[in-house]
């Protein structure tokens, strides 16, 4: 049986290497760029060879799955810390690490969980960022048994029904996913989708325990879904499975996963940026930035810096007066985010946005504004980009330059929420800021 069962694995490498030779040799042009993974793991990985399976599932898509695994049977995370998961993670390079403990373990009583495999779980994700820095520790959420594991629900009553069990698993994979900044596939909960509203897929194999042929169709579909963000219902590739079994699987993965990307993802980086108060030259800006470990500042006069998360309130003197815009930066893991923010200093304000003057002969009404802010530009002011930046920065709504001779502009800001906004009006030469009150109309 395991010569027949190799054969079969085998046949299916030679076929999915083909299919990406055809994808490389085709050169379509929205092809993706190779993912490279490394899969830590035990039975619930190896059987029905679920890291060839998301190569296959890939392939369908004309995306390219690289992989190594280390998958031995019942391995736990500590385990892992030293064997050979351990020196392929010291290796680096990888885009991708998923980690899979033993099946039992996360479902155990809380201290036994404390003890036996959080420590190891943050040291393996420590690893992989001390030696792959931009790489995405993935955790693998893995499902109940079909019902429940009897062997231990004496010592813990709640693992007595696959609901108990399943509710475990995914409790303590979720804590681990955000105590460890990591990515989570929760393969456990597409199972438990099937599971409510398709209960005619078997996912299980005879011993209850580890994944049919469906099962593992449903984890590949889940990986995919999440080593390139894109929609599983797109896959053609079905494995053994009827089409239609297949089509319901990767709706799952859609409905679980894919509709919710963002819960599944570690935390982005997040730029805010507000000013705190503005004296002659001097401005003081305060980041209120979130899932960062550094930040980055140009302060639009040349001059930048590089700054703790913790340092959230910086001070610069500008060398004259002026109209700026700094750019805040919040980088994490090679993850980044930026936001904008314009700053007038003119010298002896101690106004933190200033108006502009009166004498530039520009009219903004109304204002406050509901739906519509009508700009009038003087006689012979070049065609402004009208910007409109909430006050953390970010631009809400933007108009490129207006055809020659236009002096009468119109902004919708109906779809925008009621609050004091920044209108800056740019061109080659010229820099207006105006303080801009939105007050649409509520039903």
């Amino acid at each position: 049986m395991r010569d027949k069962r190799t054969q079969h694995q085998t046949l299916r490498r030679i076929t999915v290497g083909i299919a990406l030779l055809l994808a490389y040799w085709a050169g379509t042009c929205d092809a993706q760029q190779g993912v490279n993974v490394l899969f830590v793991g035990n039975s619930y990985t190896y059987v029905n060879d679920l890291p060839l399976m998301v190569q296959e599932v890939a392939a369908s898509m004309g995306d390219q799955l690289i992989y190594q695994s280390n998958t031995p049977g019942g391995c736990t995370f500590s385990q892992h810390c030293n064997n050979q998961s351990m020196s392929l993670i010291c290796n680096g390079g990888w885009d991708i690490v998923v980690l899979q403990e033993q099946s039992q373990y996360p479902s155990f009583p809380q201290a036994q969980v404390e003890a036996e495999v959080f420590p190891y779980a943050k040291r393996l994700v420590d690893s992989i960022y001390a030696h792959s820095p931009c790489c995405e520790p993935m955790f693998y959420m893995t499902w109940g048994r079909k019902n429940g594991d009897a062997g231990n629900a004496p010592f813990f009553p709640v693992l007595g029904t696959y609901e108990g069990m399943d509710s475990m698993l995914c409790e303590r994979y979720t804590y681990m996913a955000q105590q460890y900044d990591a990515a989570l596939c929760p393969v456990g909960r597409v199972w438990r989708y099937l599971r409510e509203n398709h209960a005619d897929i078997e996912l299980y194999q005879a011993d209850e325990s580890h994944p049919s042929v469906a099962g593992t169709y449903a984890a590949a579909c889940a990986f995919y879904t999440l080593f390139f963000h894109r929609d599983p219902n797109a896959i053609t590739f079905s494995a053994t499975l009827p089409e239609a079994t297949a089509s319901i699987i990767r709706a799952a993965a859609h409905s679980v996963i894919f509709e919710h990307l963002a819960q599944w993802q570690r935390p982005q980086p997040q730029a805010m940026l507000e000013i705190q108060s503005v004296s002659g030259n001097t401005a003081s800006f305060l980041s209120t930035s979130c899932h960062a470990d550094s930040l980055t500042w140009d302060f639009g006069d040349g001059t930048t810096a590089t700054t703790p998360v913790a340092d959230s309130l910086v001070v610069h003197t500008y060398s004259g007066a002026g109209n700026y815009t700094v750019n805040l930066t919040a980088s994490r893991h090679c993850m980044t985010d930026s936001c904008l923010l314009p700053v007038s200093i003119v010298g002896d304000s101690t106004t933190c946005i200033p108006l502009s003057p009166a004498s530039d002969g520009i009219l903004v009404y109304p204002n406050p504004a509901c739906g519509q802010v009508n700009i009038v530009l003087p006689s012979g002011m070049a065609q402004p980009t009208v910007t409109l930046c909430d006050l953390n920065g970010r631009i809400v709504a933007q108009q490129p330059p207006a055809p020659t001779g236009n002096h009468h502009i119109k902004l919708n800001v109906s779809g925008l929420s009621n609050g004091e906004y920044i209108l800056w009006l740019s061109t080659a030469t010229h820099n207006v800021i105006r303080k801009l009150t939105i007050s649409n109309t509520t039903r």
